[in-house]
């Protein structure tokens, strides 16, 4: 056992050796790709509204493994991501192994935020001292992963997360962040951009425009010019906007809240994510956030939202057809 853990820790660093080869050489045209916008650079028509429903905090539950997986397997969702340090991580892999056809992630994960169900590193913890809280999980939120963790300790935890997925048998599809720990400082970002050239798996990052970084700014999101300059040396696809499935006093209420959410769309590429968990009365003992989760699990198969976004004319994606999409923009 101990040798086939080596040779595949061999393999993988052989395999990301080749990958940053073909990187350096693949990156010379990327900033010649022509577009006003990202849907339009991979390809799409010029005006198209283009969006990644993405299913996140997958793994951290039974409940939101179902969801996800009864969702992707009738095609009514895109994208989803699991949390590797999490309990229900090695049942989704599992079954994303067994439906390599469909777009899953890995959704990078720094903080365990609920009060009695928590999770820690990947990493052996003395690699990665300002990860751990006192009781030796992650911390609760982003500003304590701030306050004491390196971005050292940040990138030897998100490669960690990302081999440990790799040696499951997954490929990845794409990164993405858990609670946007990893635009919680420059330093951090820094390294997420920097892990996901490296390996040749798109992050969720955003084309830092001007009003794209007012917005984040106003919703609180430190986007320093730092790491906007950061995100200009990215050289993956990126995202044109992002966005959360909006909360609701009832169900009719979020659909609308989100229907609003669809029509400000603007043309580009839009990821909208959403945590999506079947009910169960183990659920309401997690998160106080239950109800949300519950209303989301059944929204993208309601035919009236359906319906909607297709009167819409809204188009669908995912990350896989990014990157090929743009591989072969590349190449040309």
């Amino acid at each position: 056992m101990k040798g086939l853990m080596k040779l595949s820790r061999i393999l993988l660093i052989l395999f990301i050796g080749v990958i940053s080869c073909s990187n350096k050489e693949r990156t010379k045209n990327t900033m010649n790709i022509d577009g006003a916008n990202w849907a339009e650079k991979v390809g799409f028509p010029k005006g198209s509204r283009v969006v990644i429903l993405h299913a996140d905090d997958i793994g951290m539950c039974q409940e939101a493994n179902q969801s996800a997986e009864s969702y992707l397997l009738n095609n009514q969702i895109q994208s989803a991501a699991v949390m590797v340090p999490c309990p229900w991580f090695n049942d989704f892999s599992e079954w994303s192994i067994k439906h390599a056809s469909f777009d899953v992630g890995l959704h990078l994960t720094l903080t365990a935020e609920w009060k009695t169900y928590r999770w820690g590193p990947i990493s052996n913890v003395r690699d990665v001292p300002g990860l751990i809280d006192d009781d030796g999980y992650f911390y609760h939120e982003v500003p304590g992963v701030v306050m004491h963790a390196s971005a050292e300790d940040v990138e030897t935890e998100i490669r960690a997360q990302i081999d440990r997925a790799i040696e499951s048998g997954m490929t990845p599809d794409h990164i993405d962040t858990h609670m946007g720990t990893l635009y919680g400082s420059a330093k951090y970002a820094k390294a997420f951009f920097k892990v996901a050239m490296e390996y040749n798996i798109p992050a969720n990052v955003i084309n830092f425009t001007p009003e794209i970084v007012k917005k984040f700014r106003k919703q609180g999101y430190p986007i320093s010019d730092e790491m906007v300059s950061y995100g200009q040396d990215y050289t993956l696809p990126k995202l044109d906007d992002f966005y959360s499935v909006p909360t609701g006093k009832s169900y009719n209420d979020k659909k609308n809240n989100f229907y609003q959410l669809i029509q400000s769309l603007k043309p580009g590429l839009s990821e909208i994510i959403f945590h999506p968990s079947v009910e169960t009365e183990g659920l309401k003992k997690i998160t106080n956030s239950w109800q949300q989760r519950v209303w989301e699990a059944k929204m993208f198969s309601d035919p009236d939202i359906i319906q909607f976004m297709e009167d819409e004319g809204i188009v669908f994606t995912n990350w896989k057809e990014i990157m090929n999409r743009f591989e072969e923009k590349v190449k040309s």
